[in-house]
């Protein structure tokens, strides 16, 4: 454990991707985990290889849109390990196919990525400040800072409003807050993307590594800070770099049938 004390840590979108990578990064390093995601197959067959003996991780299927299961969520959480000590708001869906204004249903990604992070945060900052300790670790983007998708980044800037903003709100209090904001990393929302992407283990280990150092903000992998100060700095230069991403990540094609 690297000298550090175990914590219980409460994980969403943990049955793939970031989550899953996240998940097994955490569990090598002795943290208790509670995984929540919506596949509850995927998410038990996860926690039995991580801790055969299940008694120190815990599959909680969960939408996290629905504020009952969210409440079940901690509710089974703090039932078999007591209080959560880190919340990982990772759970993220973005429109995988065409245009957003032409999905039926595109607010969903807002429900998922901002809205869902904000009510689970709602509900576990009174025992940590209560206790006078916590960690908050909200997954961003890199969209959030150089914007490529209309409603992805939508969702991806107002999580990082939210995380400096509460971070700010909660100085002195013991409860840290911290944004993991990844670029391109192999995963089943890049899947069809046609770029050079490291796998999710990079962000895994980021995410586990802010726990036992904590940060305000962690862009990874690096290269990615170079076009987030671009776009800061020179818009024009990050409109012409992000459009050449907009069209290597998708296939419009799909979307103009």
């Amino acid at each position: 454990m690297r000298g550090m004390t175990p914590q219980t840590v409460l994980l969403t979108g943990a049955s793939s991707g970031i989550g899953l990578a996240t998940a097994e990064a955490l569990a090598a390093r002795g943290h208790r985990l509670v995984l929540a995601a919506r596949r509850a197959e995927s998410l038990a067959a996860l926690a039995r290889r991580l801790d055969p003996s299940g008694s120190r991780v815990l599959a909680v299927p969960t939408d996290v849109t629905v504020d009952t299961e969210r409440r079940a969520l901690l509710a089974a959480a703090e039932a078999q390990f007591g209080p959560v000590d880190v919340l990982i708001n990772n759970a993220g869906v973005t429109v995988e196919r065409g245009w957003w204004w032409d999905d039926p249903d595109p607010l969903r990604v807002l429900r998922v990525n901002l809205e869902a992070p904000i009510e689970l945060t709602r509900l576990v900052l009174p025992a940590m400040r209560a206790r006078g300790r916590g960690h908050i670790v909200n997954i961003g983007s890199v969209a959030g800072r150089a914007a490529t998708n209309g409603m992805y980044s939508a969702s991806k800037f107002g999580l990082r409003g939210f995380s400096l903003g509460l971070r700010r709100e909660l100085r002195g209090s013991g409860v840290t807050v911290s944004l993991i904001a990844p670029g391109f990393v192999r995963s089943e929302m890049t899947a069809s993307a046609r770029l050079p992407m490291p796998g999710p283990e990079i962000v895994a280990r980021a995410v586990a590594d802010v726990l036992e150092h904590p940060r305000r903000e962690v862009i990874v992998p690096r290269v990615y800070a170079l076009l987030a100060a671009l776009d800061h700095f020179f818009p024009a230069l990050g409109d012409r770099i992000s459009g050449l991403l907009i069209r290597r990540r998708y296939d419009h094609r799909e979307g103009e049938q």
